[in-house]
Protein backbone atom coordinates (compact mmCIF):
# COMPACT_ATOMS: atom_id res chain seq x y z
CA UNK A 1 0.00 0.00 0.00
CA UNK A 2 2.85 2.40 0.76
CA UNK A 3 4.30 2.23 -2.75
CA UNK A 4 1.23 1.59 -4.85
CA UNK A 5 -1.40 3.66 -3.09
CA UNK A 6 -0.14 6.47 -0.86
CA UNK A 7 2.98 7.17 -2.89
CA UNK A 8 1.27 6.93 -6.28
CA UNK A 9 -1.91 8.86 -5.50
CA UNK A 10 -0.62 11.56 -3.18
CA UNK A 11 3.00 12.19 -4.14
CA UNK A 12 2.78 11.45 -7.87
CA UNK A 13 -0.81 12.15 -8.99
CA UNK A 14 -1.71 14.89 -6.49
CA UNK A 15 1.58 16.79 -6.23
CA UNK A 16 3.42 15.70 -9.39
CA UNK A 17 6.67 15.07 -7.50
CA UNK A 18 9.13 14.37 -10.36
CA UNK A 19 11.40 12.15 -8.24
CA UNK A 20 8.46 9.93 -7.29
CA UNK A 21 7.16 9.80 -10.87
CA UNK A 22 10.60 8.80 -12.14
CA UNK A 23 10.94 6.20 -9.39
CA UNK A 24 7.57 4.64 -10.29
CA UNK A 25 9.10 3.44 -13.56
CA UNK A 26 11.69 1.45 -11.59
CA UNK A 27 9.19 -0.43 -9.44
CA UNK A 28 8.25 -3.69 -11.13
CA UNK A 29 5.74 -4.88 -8.55
CA UNK A 30 4.87 -2.62 -5.64
CA UNK A 31 3.04 -5.48 -3.95
CA UNK A 32 6.10 -7.73 -3.63
CA UNK A 33 8.53 -7.49 -0.74
CA UNK A 34 12.21 -8.23 -0.98
CA UNK A 35 13.17 -11.50 0.70
CA UNK A 36 13.99 -10.97 4.36
CA UNK A 37 11.89 -7.82 4.75
CA UNK A 38 10.67 -7.68 8.34
CA UNK A 39 7.20 -6.75 9.57
CA UNK A 40 8.74 -3.73 11.29
CA UNK A 41 10.29 -2.53 8.02
CA UNK A 42 6.94 -2.82 6.24
CA UNK A 43 5.12 -0.89 8.96
CA UNK A 44 7.86 1.76 9.15
CA UNK A 45 7.68 2.27 5.37
CA UNK A 46 3.90 2.58 5.51
CA UNK A 47 4.04 5.04 8.42
CA UNK A 48 6.65 7.17 6.64
CA UNK A 49 4.73 7.18 3.37
CA UNK A 50 1.49 7.97 5.19
CA UNK A 51 3.14 10.98 6.84
CA UNK A 52 4.29 12.23 3.43
CA UNK A 53 0.77 11.68 2.06
CA UNK A 54 -0.70 13.62 4.99
CA UNK A 55 1.66 16.51 4.26
CA UNK A 56 0.70 16.51 0.57
CA UNK A 57 -3.01 16.53 1.44
CA UNK A 58 -2.58 19.30 4.02
CA UNK A 59 -0.75 21.48 1.50
CA UNK A 60 -3.35 21.01 -1.25
CA UNK A 61 -6.63 22.70 -2.02
CA UNK A 62 -9.46 20.11 -2.00
CA UNK A 63 -10.65 21.29 -5.42
CA UNK A 64 -7.25 21.73 -7.05
CA UNK A 65 -6.73 19.74 -10.24
CA UNK A 66 -4.36 16.79 -10.23
CA UNK A 67 -0.74 17.60 -11.03
CA UNK A 68 0.12 14.44 -12.99
CA UNK A 69 -1.60 11.47 -14.59
CA UNK A 70 -0.10 8.42 -16.42
CA UNK A 71 -2.18 8.70 -19.61
CA UNK A 72 -0.06 6.01 -21.30
CA UNK A 73 -1.19 3.46 -18.70
CA UNK A 74 -4.74 4.48 -17.87
CA UNK A 75 -6.03 6.83 -20.58
CA UNK A 76 -7.97 9.86 -19.42
CA UNK A 77 -8.16 10.30 -15.64
CA UNK A 78 -11.36 9.26 -13.90
CA UNK A 79 -10.44 11.44 -10.90
CA UNK A 80 -9.99 15.18 -11.10
CA UNK A 81 -9.41 16.72 -7.65
CA UNK A 82 -7.99 15.95 -4.23
CA UNK A 83 -11.53 15.17 -3.06
CA UNK A 84 -11.78 12.47 -5.74
CA UNK A 85 -8.39 11.04 -4.79
CA UNK A 86 -9.27 10.91 -1.08
CA UNK A 87 -12.48 9.00 -1.74
CA UNK A 88 -10.67 6.63 -4.09
CA UNK A 89 -7.87 5.92 -1.60
CA UNK A 90 -10.32 5.35 1.27
CA UNK A 91 -12.20 2.84 -0.89
CA UNK A 92 -9.04 1.13 -2.12
CA UNK A 93 -7.59 0.86 1.39
CA UNK A 94 -10.84 -0.61 2.70
CA UNK A 95 -10.87 -3.19 -0.11
CA UNK A 96 -7.29 -4.25 0.53
CA UNK A 97 -7.88 -4.39 4.28
CA UNK A 98 -10.78 -6.71 3.53
CA UNK A 99 -8.53 -8.89 1.39
CA UNK A 100 -6.02 -9.07 4.22
CA UNK A 101 -8.75 -9.94 6.71
CA UNK A 102 -10.00 -12.74 4.41
CA UNK A 103 -6.46 -14.12 4.09
CA UNK A 104 -5.99 -13.99 7.85
CA UNK A 105 -9.29 -15.80 8.35
CA UNK A 106 -8.13 -18.56 6.00
CA UNK A 107 -5.00 -18.94 8.14
CA UNK A 108 -6.53 -19.08 11.62
CA UNK A 109 -10.31 -19.40 11.11
CA UNK A 110 -11.05 -16.46 13.41
CA UNK A 111 -13.79 -14.17 12.15
CA UNK A 112 -14.00 -10.58 13.35
CA UNK A 113 -17.26 -9.28 11.91
CA UNK A 114 -20.02 -11.84 11.55
CA UNK A 115 -23.39 -10.63 10.35
CA UNK A 116 -26.31 -12.98 10.99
Amino acid sequence: MALDVERFWFRAVLTGDPAVIEDLDRIDDAWQLAPGTTDAEVLDRYRAESALADAAVSASDPDAPLAWWPHELFGEPHLHTLRDVLLHVITETACHAGHLDAARELIDGRRWLVLT
